[in-house]
């Protein structure tokens, strides 16, 4: 240990991470509290990580915090998760972000600051690539399109924004390749009914809990769109056709439009979702590269009647899918995802297949399944089992379970598992 060199010890203590692991371990000797102070450049204080932190006083985690950060010079990931704390005062952190400003490159923070700290205008026009901000508020961002001219991840979690600020946050981001909007708060000004963002570099966007009348995207370079747990009256993403990652969990929306920018599809992943099957298969028909499909607790509509989903058509528009994850939902005596046709899957090697209500037409389609999927080697069962079990759906479960063993022995092949919930 003694012929380790500084710079070796600092990248080992960085890998600690966890502010009250590194103090611990510099203290070993003379050269790891000199790798501390000159080449540590990851520091964490978590509450998670240290349960003593929740019996400091504010005042006291403030302290420990300034001195800890202030033995060190050249930071470049600092991360501040106080989940119980409730507010620092404006001055230590101000302090904190000015002393590691120039060299810091990540920067988590979740602790709401009183009066509130710009926290966006100390850290602007340095080296900063990621920056993830929770319980804070952001005004008064500047039209400038360099203030933040190496970001490339913004996560912005319990945010206070404006409409304008997000949009104009976006502008100053030029390398912008990742964002993430959980439960923002989000002002919209008397004249602005649409929430519209641009970015040209944006690769992956991920949006949770949101409520807005009308969210229009434009993003030439995306490549991942995930939505979930929000509430919109239309949603449009407008790009140039590099979409290869769709995921929409629990979304409601009445328009729903991501154009022609479907042809790269390689995972579509939908969940809890209502949509005329017309437009989904108009948005997802040129996937010929899909590998991925998942329609779970998919309702599709077509005017006043249901639409059956049919494994011809997905055998004959998919025929790279390798992974396939059908939900089982009987309607008017119509299984929604129907085996209607002939075609096989020849490239489906994963099959997950599951109920909400189980009934005793599941065990026929799933052998249904299996008799389409030829080179199938791995099945997942998911159900959904009731805590006040009826003796009927006690009798129901008892004779798929002995239908699905009677099958397995045909195919001996397929590696069979159960998820119950």
């Amino acid at each position: 240990m003694d012929s380790l060199p500084v710079e070796v010890i600092g990248n080992i203590l960085s890998w600690l991470g966890a502010a009250r692991d590194v103090v611990i371990a510099s203290a070993t000797c003379r050269k790891w509290r000199e790798a501390c102070r000159n080449h540590l450049h990851t520091l964490s204080f978590n509450s998670n990580d240290w349960p003593v932190y929740r019996d400091l006083t504010t005042s006291r985690l403030e302290i420990l915090i300034t001195q800890t950060i202030f033995q060190t010079t050249g930071l470049q990931c600092l991360s501040i998760f106080m989940d119980d704390v409730d507010q620092f005062s404006a001055a230590p952190v101000i302090a904190w972000l000015m002393y590691t400003r120039e060299t810091l490159r990540r920067l988590l923070y979740n602790v709401r600051t009183t009066p509130n700290v710009n926290i966006l205008e100390k850290c602007g026009r340095q080296k900063l690539e990621m920056l993830a901000l929770a319980r804070n508020s952001i005004t008064g961002v500047e039209p400038s399109y360099q203030r933040f001219p190496c970001l490339k991840s913004l996560y912005l979690s319990n945010v206070s924004i404006s409409a304008l600020d997000l949009s104009l946050l976006l502008t100053a981001c030029p390398k912008l390749e990742t964002l993430a909007l959980i439960n923002p708060d989000i002002a919209m000004s008397d004249s602005q009914a649409t929430m519209e963002l641009s970015s040209p570099t944006l690769k992956s966007i991920y949006i949770e809990t949101i409520s807005l009348d009308k969210f229009i995207l434009e993003a030439d370079s995306i490549e991942s769109l995930h939505l979930k747990d929000s509430t919109l009256e239309l949603f449009e993403l407008i790009s140039n056709g590099g979409l290869k990652y769709f995921k929409i969990d629990d979304v409601s929306v009445v328009d729903f439009d991501i154009g022609e920018s479907t042809q790269h599809l390689e995972v579509v992943d939908v969940n809890n979702f209502t949509i005329m099957w017309p437009r989904f298969y108009h948005m997802i028909s040129k996937s010929s590269k899909l590998r991925k499909l998942r329609l779970w607790g998919v309702v599709f509509e077509d005017e006043d009647e249901y639409e059956v989903v049919d494994l011809e058509t997905i055998a004959m528009y998919f025929p790279q899918l390798s992974h396939l994850s059908l939900s089982y939902d009987l309607r008017d005596g119509l299984v929604h995802h129907g085996l209607q046709g002939s075609s096989c899957l020849e490239n489906v090697v994963i099959l997950e297949l599951g109920w909400t209500v189980i009934s005793e037409l599941f065990t026929h389609w799933v052998t249904g399944l299996l008799h389409r999927c030829p080179n199938l080697k791995r099945l997942v069962i998911h159900g959904v089992i009731s805590d006040a079990k009826s003796p009927e759906e006690c009798h129901m479960l008892a004779n798929f379970t002995s239908s699905i063993v009677r099958l397995m022995r045909k195919y001996m092949h397929v590696d069979v598992h159960f998820e119950y919930e």
